[in-house]
């Protein structure tokens, strides 16, 4: 399987000009031709964090909306079985890494299918690292 694991910060680096960089349209780019494989929350952490931002000013609705619409057009796929994995070894990582389940849900993904992570969470990128696992960065 080619791609990446995508995460919401790596996501949200494409549509916010203040946080785009060049390693985040890379990764972009890579996801326009590889592809890339979410959990199954990424689709709400991603609506949440721009709902959060039209909330506060940082955007409007329309930017919002718009947002959405490309990223539905990338080849995304959400994965089907993250639920089956939460309360065993998404939870293990969780306990073991320090990190939210939410987090450890990408990390389970990237190693149980041996992808690469694509984050800006320093956090989750050490703990990807610690199980081998190869991290693009913003």
């Amino acid at each position: 399987m080619t791609g990446v694991v995508l995460d919401a910060s790596m996501t949200i680096a494409w549509l916010f000009e203040d946080e785009r960089t060049d390693a985040a349209l890379d990764v972009l780019n890579q996801v326009i031709g590889q592809g890339a494989r979410v959990p199954a929350i990424w689709t709400l952490e991603v609506a949440n964090v721009l709902r959060n931002a039209a909330r506060k000013g940082r955007c409007d609705e329309a930017f919002v909306d718009e947002s959405l619409a490309s990223l539905a057009r990338l080849p995304i796929a959400t994965d089907g079985e993250t639920d089956l994995h939460a309360w065993a070894e998404t939870l293990t990582l969780s306990r073991e890494e320090g990190l939210t389940l939410y987090d450890s849900a990408y990390l389970e993904l990237a190693v149980r299918n041996g992808l690469p992570l694509a984050t800006g969470d320093r956090q989750l990128a050490a703990a990807a690292q610690r199980h081998a696992i190869m991290v693009l960065k913003p």
